[in-house]
Formats: structure tokens, sequence, C-alpha cells
């Protein structure tokens, strides 16, 4: 399992967001198309009706929000308390118009760096390209997560990976 901007990959399985657990909400793309999980959502939406995806609410990193994590963290873990994990909100549009939202919870403590954010973004944005170039893109995602072993990379390898990514198929 890696974070990879704003993605999470468990072997061939791709999330935006953090993988969901139990009845917790989460999004997955799978070569038939998005798919909302968990408790208060559901549905399949076939990538032929998807026109767009983006992201809103995924926290950006600045050395404020480290800041304001690390206290809460202190704070939560000396109060015995424990938070639930910040969520965004994917945003589909159908090919009718239709607008979706959807919620997954992020997988950055705290906060997602900007040019990952960005790229990130531009990812999903790619995905609905067309058949051949969303179908490229995932299985190179899902294969890379199958070949990864040793967790999350590094910010500079996130950052190519996710060139690289916006780069297949199209």
């Amino acid at each position: 399992m890696a974070m990879v901007g704003l993605f999470w990959i468990a072997e061939g399985d791709v999330y935006v967001g953090a993988k969901p657990s139990g009845l917790a909400a989460g999004v997955r793309l799978t070569p038939e198309g998005v798919v909302a999980l968990g408790d208060r959502q559901s549905g399949l939406w076939p990538w032929e009706d998807v026109r767009a995806l983006a992201v809103d609410g995924a926290p950006v990193k600045t050395l404020k929000r480290q800041v304001g994590a690390l206290v809460d963290m202190a704070l939560t873990v000396g109060l015995g308390g424990a938070d639930a994990a910040p969520t965004m909100t994917v945003r589909l549009t159908d090919t009718q118009g239709a607008a979706h939202e959807l919620t997954a919870y992020t997988a950055a403590a705290t906060g997602y760096s900007p040019t990952e954010h960005d790229l990130s973004r531009d990812l999903l944005a790619h995905l609905t390209q067309g058949a051949g170039t969303l179908l490229t893109t995932l299985a190179a995602m899902a294969e890379w997560g199958r070949r990864r072993e040793e967790g999350t990379p590094r910010a500079a390898e996130r950052e190519e990976l996710l060139r690289e990514w916006i780069g297949a198929g199209g």
C-alpha cells in the first residue's frame, strides 16, 4: 500500500484518498468506472458516463497546517481522544451534466504538497479524456501498486510518478 498524491494504491486497487475500511466512505477507480463506497454513499458510474472528475477540500500542506496537525495530535493523544481523519469531496459530473458529490477520507495527516495536489487534480482530469487514456493510465497505476513493496515513496518519486501517469496513454 502506498500514497501517491491524492491516491491510495493498494496492490492493484486505486482509490481517491484513503482506502476505506468497514463502512467508511471512499472512492475507488476501476477499469469499469468510478465506485462510491461506504455506508452513506454507493454507486457505480461507468467511465463512458463520466465527463469530469475533480477534488475539493483536500488539505494542502503549509507550515501552519503542519504545526496545527502536530498540536492537534498532541492534544488528542494527551486527552485520550481520537478525531476522524479529514474528508475531501470528489466531484463527478456525468455526461448528462448532473453533478455528484462523493466523500473520501484524506490519507495525508498534515496535508498534501501543493505540487502533488495539483498533479493529482490534473491526473483526475486526464482520466476523463477517453477510454484509451483511462485504461492505460489506470493499468500503469495498478501495475505500479502490485510491484510496490516498500510503502509510500518519497515526495520526489511521488511527483515523478504522477507526471508519468499523466503522460500515460496521452
